[in-house]
Order: C-alpha cells, then sequence, then structure tokens
C-alpha cells in the first residue's frame, strides 16, 4: 500500500484526523490530504520546524512524537528514521489512538516504499567503432 492509500485509509478509520501530510525517506511529500502541493510543503516543514524546536530543549534525546494542543485542536508530529506524519485533529482527540493511528499508517507507507523495486541502470550498448578507429586497425 503506497503513501496515498495509506492516508486515505487512515483518514476513513478515524474520525479525529482533519489534515494529515506523509514525508518519505528522502523528506519529500508522498502524500497528503490538502488541496494543492504548497499547502502539503508548507504544513510539513511547520511540522518539522515544531518537531526540531521541541527536540532542541532535550539534552540530546531524538524526539519521535510529539503533541501541540490549541482550543481549536492538536498537531501531531511522529518521526520513524527519515520519515515523518504530521495530522491536526478536531479538539480534545484521544491521544494514544492518534498516535496509534498515524504510527500504523507511517509504517505501512514505509513498508510500501521500502518493497518498490529498485531500478537497475539500463546498460549502455557498446559503442559504434568510429571510421578512424577502423582506419587505425
Amino acid at each position: 500500500m503506497d503513501a496515498p492509500q495509506a492516508i486515505a485509509d487512515l483518514t476513513e478509520i478515524s474520525s479525529q484526523i482533519e489534515s494529515v501530510v506523509l514525508l518519505d525517506g528522502k523528506g519529500a511529500v508522498a502524500g497528503s490530504t490538502f488541496a494543492d502541493d504548497a499547502a502539503a510543503k508548507g504544513f510539513a516543514d511547520a511540522a518539522k520546524a515544531l518537531l526540531d524546536a521541541a527536540e532542541s530543549l532535550r539534552d540530546g534525546e531524538p524526539l519521535t512524537q510529539l503533541e501541540a494542543e490549541t482550543p481549536e485542536g492538536s498537531v501531531f508530529v511522529l518521526r520513524e528514521g527519515d520519515r515523518l506524519i504530521a495530522a491536526t485533529t478536531v479538539p480534545d482527540p484521544t491521544v494514544g489512538l492518534v498516535f496509534y493511528d498515524l504510527k500504523s499508517a507511517l509504517r505501512v507507507a514505509a513498508d510500501a516504499e521500502d518493497a518498490k523495486p529498485k531500478r537497475k541502470p539500463r546498460a549502455r550498448a557498446p559503442k559504434k567503432a568510429t571510421k578512424a578507429a577502423k582506419d587505425d586497425a
């Protein structure tokens, strides 16, 4: 299952999640619920900045998940390795359930990304002998 399908499944099972963005192992937006790419990238960048800022307050321990609560709803950010998923929710979400659902979606998308066959470089055809090379022979 690819990232867009993992996000579709996530939003179908979790009525608390309003918007989601998922970043692949290269830091690119692999899927989101946002209407356009610029909004998805903007939210992803803000989520990474939020996670990095919170991590800077710790004593060297990496931060893998974060919830920021506001009266309008919460922002959740999870990171596993180079991959990241971030979501907004309704007010007063069931925190443990949202973290579980986001973690599951991130892992499903990661498994799909890792399972994709890597493209092998095409073998180049041997160069044709030039007239000068033939004359030397």
